[in-house]
């Protein structure tokens, strides 16, 4: 697991057990104590959108659905982790296959993914992912 998917769990597990209640202050907290406060990879927007995406949708243990992704653009990168989701859920031995999820989502598109799926395949192989 790569830092991002750590700073995911680490901030799924700041919400269980009370230490934050809204999902991008948890984020923040995590990826400040990963990164370093104020750095490129704390602020780095696409893998902390795809979690809020996921959050936002209610697909993350113990964080309700909810408005939690702000800006327009950040929309892609929800849809990415959502995508993501549904993949997992028919074929899931594309959890151990990071680029193979990524090619299923981009289909013909050559674009690489930008931390995205480190966060998904964290949540969904630590099973803080809901299956609804």
């Amino acid at each position: 697991m790569n830092r991002y998917g750590e700073v995911a769990i680490n901030a799924v597990r700041s919400i269980l057990n009370g230490e934050d209640e809204h999902p991008l202050i948890a984020w923040k907290r995590a990826a400040s104590e990963a990164f370093g406060e104020g750095t490129w990879a704390q602020r780095k927007g696409c893998p902390k959108n795809a979690f809020l995406g996921l959050c936002e949708e209610g697909l993350v243990q113990g964080i309700p659905a909810g408005n939690y992704v702000k800006k327009s653009g950040s929309w892609k990168n929800k849809g990415y982790a959502i995508q993501a989701i549904e993949l997992l859920k028919g074929r899931p031995e594309l959890s151990r296959d990071k680029l193979g999820l990524w090619r299923a989502i981009m289909r013909e598109n050559e674009m690489s993914h930008n931390s995205q799926m480190d966060v998904v395949l964290a949540l969904w192989n630590k099973q803080l992912i809901i299956s609804k």
